[in-house]
């Protein structure tokens, strides 16, 4: 590991090398909950710049609909699925490591942080799930009483998946510092790290990315990309003729995969939505929408918070 990485707060450290680094401190430690008791210490740095968009939500339930957009800032350890049961929500981990030592500690750290940086958030230590889920089998009965000493709450192990169950009146709760301006700009700022770790060198990604930026700002304009690019409008019409694409097509791609998130992970209105791509009537956008999924937006969004 280069040592200049920890060094700065954008330095990134190889997926390899940190599961390396997990099971060499799950070595040494000889602790079979290393990864419950890491969670202790979770702060809003933890979580790069997910932690502030966050801290500057409304409330509990604004905030965890951020994870699943942004978490690929702090991390490509795992990916995060929401869904809705009756007054329930239910957060599903998914660990992309396989290192059998690592796994089971690395989804006991996700866990425990994710608890207690809620009860931070919320100014609430009482602030508790109503049920956790774990694949992982049993530390045995003796340590199975400091999962349930910190969450307050059933832990089932050998369980089917690794989720954290929450009332949804909790989601309600209203956090310390909400700054609805200060979490815009730091979503902008959120979706260009993220595109910066998709994008590749090739003319198309580059213009999604453009396109990307302009739509959080409700613009749709293809002069505005093509001078983000360096070259006239007519130019790049050119060039993304040569590579087999028009803008057009690469506008509705963009639209279609920034439309599916805030349906999928937002609470924002169908109209609003609408506004932020770029449509001038939210009919355009129905319509648009349905021609590619078959379905509107809103049947989109019920059979997400269903599954």
């Amino acid at each position: 590991m280069n040592p200049d990485i920890l060094n700065t707060d954008d330095g990134r450290i190889e997926g390899e090398q940190f599961q390396a680094f997990i099971h060499q401190l799950c070595l040494e430690t000889e602790d079979p909950i290393l990864g419950l008791k890491t969670g202790d210490f979770v702060q809003p740095g933890s979580y790069s710049v997910l932690g502030y968009i966050t801290m500057s939500c409304s409330t509990l339930g604004e905030a965890v609909a951020r994870i699943a957009p942004f978490e690929r800032l702090v991390g490509d350890m795992g990916s995060t699925r929401l869904a809705v049961h009756g007054d329930e929500l239910t957060l599903t981990w998914n660990c992309n490591y396989t290192d059998p030592v690592v796994r089971p500690q690395l989804v006991d750290n996700v866990i425990a942080s994710w608890v207690n940086y809620a009860r931070w958030l919320a100014d609430n230590e009482e602030a508790s799930p109503s049920l956790v889920k774990l694949r992982r089998p049993s530390p045995g009965p003796d340590l199975e009483r400091a999962y349930e000493e910190r969450w307050h709450c059933p832990v089932q192990f050998s369980s089917d998946q690794d989720s954290v169950t929450l009332k949804k009146d909790l989601l309600e709760t209203r956090l310390r510092q909400p700054d609805p301006l200060l979490r815009k700009t730091l979503e902008a700022h959120a979706l260009s790290q993220l595109a910066s770790l998709e994008t590749g060198n090739d003319l198309p990604s580059k213009v999604r990315h453009s396109i990307q930026q302009q739509l959080m700002q409700g613009i749709t304009r293809q002069d505005m990309v093509a001078e983000d690019l360096g070259m006239t409008r007519r130019t790049l019409q050119r060039k993304l003729s040569q590579e087999g694409v028009s803008y057009q097509q690469l506008l509705d791609e963009v639209r279609q995969t920034m439309a599916e998130d805030y349906l999928r992970n937002s609470e924002l209105a169908i109209p609003d939505i609408a506004l932020r791509l770029g449509y001038s009537e939210t009919t355009s956008f129905h319509r648009k929408f349905k021609a590619v999924t078959g379905i509107t937006p809103g049947e989109f969004r019920q059979s997400e918070n269903n599954d």
